[in-house]
């Protein structure tokens, strides 16, 4: 019997190298092909599993339709994970566009190439980015909530184009895996302004690199030895790694600095460093279900401090010597508030937002500029949210709670009308979600789009999502977008962000219709 060939995009990055190493513990029941851009430090971290016997490396560029084709023949399982992830994609927004989409649609076309769509199955990454700011109030979130990717955050952009053009290709076997936060040495060294998008109040539920790994190695081997329930595919899924990864930004910053020995831990944030919009991140009503599949879950926050401090090697050591001293604190506190004002002063920072004047990022960020004025000096503890258990459920405009098989047209034609349009079709099979259905916004647009796009996916109108940010003006007309905006934003935020790339900029190129960013 021919042994499964499983082919792993993406390797060299940090989920890759974590999933490879969970790979190769044991012998693994599937030979593997690593697909992987062709540069030296890619080559350095796949050095170790050249000469493995049961594993090819494959050097070249995921946006290469040719080289993407001639890797498929006999692939059964593809983990796609390959990726330009934040914060390197704010700065390469077009790339990031042709990579994450252009690379899905890449991989699919292949696929179809080789007569593959009923045998080879697809495992995509995405990014719980998709669905954008959730602050407290609403910060518990499940799959079939709004996408609603951040403004500027054009990593999030293209992983909605992918994760739609997946869920309609017409794969018998794929699944959409929306990652979270990964903790691991990678997250711990990021010293990029990114950091202070992540608000005080903003929460995130966590997953180590090992466990995502952990998760990885038993998909492949489920599959392997056919012990994966066939009703796992053809699902959208959030990754989390529960109760114990749940941690706001400032209880990190809190159990951070406290491992350093500091003892008055808001002495050191300043809340005009961090925005207080327009970041993503919830916590998951729903994470359990992927772990009840895949049984992956072992590491908790306490991971996350161990990097950190690792991180810092013999620097945190020093730190909590000399704060140990009388006045050690005294020294050190101005020392890393002037590290972390000089890191917020470039590109994309806070401070360089405000410095240069960036009123489109001041108002995603802030409100407006005297939302960030009236921030205080120093944080004041009852200033911060912590109802955090509070569960809050996003009505996703019918009747989720019955079985799919039950799903009938007057379902979705209610669910369309919740986000302000209309389902147009008149007739579908009861518990039919991937036949497409016609469908309109609230802007007049038509368009095409499965139930499963539209209910468990979050999906809807492909125009408005590729045209702008303009989620002020939609939420006054969708009241399933409505419930995820308003309660964080003013009647006044009404502004509208032109998006400069979308996968209509990748496929524009590739039909030599516009040219490419340099």
């Amino acid at each position: 019997m021919q042994r499964m060939k499983v082919m792993l995009t993406g390797a060299s990055g940090a989920m890759g190298r974590a999933c490879l190493k969970e790979l190769t513990k044991d012998e693994m029941a599937f030979d593997l092909l690593l697909m992987c851009l062709d540069t030296p430090e890619d080559r350095r971290v796949l050095s170790a599993y050249q000469d493995h016997p049961q594993i090819e490396i494959a050097y070249g560029d995921i946006t290469d339709a040719e080289f993407v084709q001639k890797l498929m023949p006999h692939i059964d399982l593809v983990i796609h994970m390959a990726a330009l992830v934040s914060p390197k994609a704010d700065y390469f927004p077009e790339r990031t566009m042709e990579v994450n989409y252009g690379g899905m649609e890449n991989l699919l076309a292949a696929i179809a190439h080789w007569d593959q769509m009923d045998k080879t199955r697809l495992v995509s990454i995405g990014t719980i980015a998709q669905t954008g700011e959730r602050m407290p109030g609403i910060h518990w979130g499940r799959i079939g909530d709004p996408i609603k990717p951040s403004m500027f955050d054009y990593y999030a952009v293209s992983k909605v184009a992918a994760e739609r053009v997946l869920i309609e290709s017409g794969l018998t076997y794929w699944v959409s895996l929306r990652q979270t936060g990964i903790m691991g040495p990678t997250m711990a060294s990021i010293k990029d302004p990114i950091m202070f998008h992540n608000g005080l109040n903003n929460v995130l539920e966590y997953v180590s690199d090992r466990d995502s790994g952990r998760m990885v190695a038993h998909l492949c081997q489920y599959v392997a030895n056919d012990s994966l329930a066939d009703s796992f595919w053809g699902h959208i899924y959030n990754i989390g790694g529960g109760a114990s990864c749940r941690l706001s930004g400032y209880d990190m910053y809190r159990g951070f600095f406290s491992r350093l020995g500091f003892k008055d831990v808001n002495a050191i944030i300043e809340p005009r460093l961090y925005a207080t919009h327009n970041f993503h991140g919830h916590f998951f009503l729903d994470s359990d279900t992927l772990e009840d599949y895949l049984h992956f879950r072992q590491d908790d926050l306490s991971y996350l401090f161990d990097c950190l401090m690792a991180d810092l090697g013999w620097q945190a050591k020093l730190l909590r010597g000399v704060n140990r001293l009388p006045f050690g604190q005294k020294l050190t506190t101005p020392i890393i508030r002037a590290i972390f004002r000089r890191i917020a002063k470039r590109e994309h920072g806070s401070l360089y937002m405000v410095q240069h004047k960036q009123m489109d990022e001041i108002e995603a960020f802030w409100g407006n500029m005297k939302n960030w004025e009236a921030l205080p000096a120093q944080v004041d503890p009852k200033d911060l949210f912590t109802n955090w258990e509070e569960e809050v459920w996003i009505d996703h405009g019918y009747d989720d709670s019955l079985p799919e098989e039950e799903l009938n047209l007057a379902m979705v034609q209610e669910a369309a009308i919740f986000r302000g349009g209309k389902c147009l079709s008149t007739h579908m099979t009861v518990g039919d979600w991937t036949t497409p259905l016609d469908f309109s916004c609230s802007y007049g647009h038509d368009f095409k789009a499965s139930p499963r796009l539209v209910l468990e996916g979050g999906h809807f109108c492909p125009e408005c999502e590729r045209r702008s940010w303009n989620y002020g003006q939609r939420a006054q007309r969708e009241p399933f977008l409505r419930q995820v905006w308003a309660p964080l934003h003013g009647p006044e935020e009404i502004r509208e962000y032109p998006k400069a790339f979308s996968e209509a900029t990748v496929d524009a190129f590739r039909q030599k219709e516009l040219p490419r960013e340099k």
